[in-house]
């Protein structure tokens, strides 16, 4: 179950478009399972070998890079999300509302 439950996550992961972010709770909310957002950070931990999953894409619901720890180097999170234009400060996501990707309404 729990790896089926993975690749449902990265399955909306997958489609997040470039330059804008979703949280774990959205992706959770998305596959009806609004209490798992914890799970869906698991999936997200898991997935840094995988090419295709944009992981540094996928925040808290408070726009906080609250997983920057599971990527190699000090601010690649950070740096991943500024080269796609989203700008943050002090480890959060600056206009958060205007760069966030809602699964349920756009999938």
């Amino acid at each position: 179950m729990e790896e089926n439950f993975f690749e449902r996550v990265y399955a909306i992961a997958r489609q997040i478009p470039e330059g804008r972010v979703t949280s774990y709770g959205a992706i959770a909310k998305a596959l009806g399972t609004a209490r798992s957002a914890r799970m869906v950070g698991w999936a997200m931990n898991a997935s840094h070998n995988m090419d295709d999953i944009p992981a540094h894409r996928v925040v808290n619901r408070k726009g906080l890079l609250s997983g920057k720890h599971h990527f190699d180097g000090t601010n690649l999170m950070q740096q991943l999300l500024e080269n796609e234009g989203i700008e943050v400060v002090d480890n959060q996501i600056v206009d958060f509302e205007k760069h966030f990707w809602q699964p349920m309404m756009d999938l």
